[in-house]
């Protein structure tokens, strides 16, 4: 199976780097950005064909590893 995992900064969290992003695109021009919040996606092959074993190991990687869960949320889709 395919998963495919979004981390994003919390809404109530300062990003400094997608403030910096915002400044720069407003630099060059696209002052129509009003906001940018930066995140991470991840690819991963889960090697099961059980659905729900596979979402608890996904869930388990993004609570250990993959997200800083007091600053970031995630999400995550699987395909096959």
């Amino acid at each position: 199976m395919k998963a495919r995992v979004y981390v994003t900064i919390k809404e109530n969290v300062l990003d400094p780097q997608g403030t910096a992003v915002q400044g720069a695109l407003h630099s060059i021009g696209f002052n129509e950005v009003d906001k940018v919040r930066i995140g991470k996606y991840l690819e991963l092959d889960v090697d099961t064909n059980d659905r729900a074993e596979a979402e608890e190991r996904i869930r388990q990687m993004c609570e250990k590893l993959l997200a800083n869960t007091v600053v970031e949320d995630y999400r995550f889709e699987l395909e096959g």
